[in-house]
């Protein structure tokens, strides 16, 4: 299982304005800069993310982008989601379609039942960690 390049790196943008909060607005060509983004793919990331309500964009010579929405409450999973990213249960982990599950043995993957232990504390973290968690500006919520 890997997250996609996108989900990545909107992790990875939101973790660096949340540390540098003291800096808003954060201008979009500091942060393709600072985390070594392509301007152009990062600018279509934060437009999702203005999307979603997590951030807000301000124009002018002194614009950039700031958030919306407290770091606390935007948790990694809601990021995976804006993405498409998100861990699927029915989702094998070796790519060859979907699992059942546990009552249909004929449709699980053979990694399944090593797998799905993993899976679901994986799921928990992403539900539970925050932007603010990861970036080092508050405690675990």
């Amino acid at each position: 299982m890997q997250l996609s390049n996108t989900s990545r790196y909107a992790i990875r943008i939101l973790a660096y304005m949340a540390k540098h909060q003291d800096e808003v607005p954060i201008n979009a060509t500091v942060l393709a800069e600072a985390l070594c983004i392509p301007y152009k793919f990062l600018t279509k990331i934060m437009t999702e993310l203005v999307n979603v309500g997590f951030i807000v964009s301000i124009r002018g010579r002194e614009g950039g982008y700031k958030f919306l929405k407290e770091t606390s409450e935007i948790k990694i999973n809601d990021i995976l989601k804006v993405f498409n990213d998100e861990i699927v249960d029915a989702e094998c982990v070796l790519g060859i379609g979907y699992c059942k599950g546990d009552d249909n043995k004929a449709h699980k993957c053979a990694l399944h039942d090593e797998w799905i232990g993993s899976k679901k504390v994986l799921q928990k973290i992403f539900k539970e960690s925050s932007i603010e968690s990861i970036s080092g500006q508050g405690t675990k919520s």
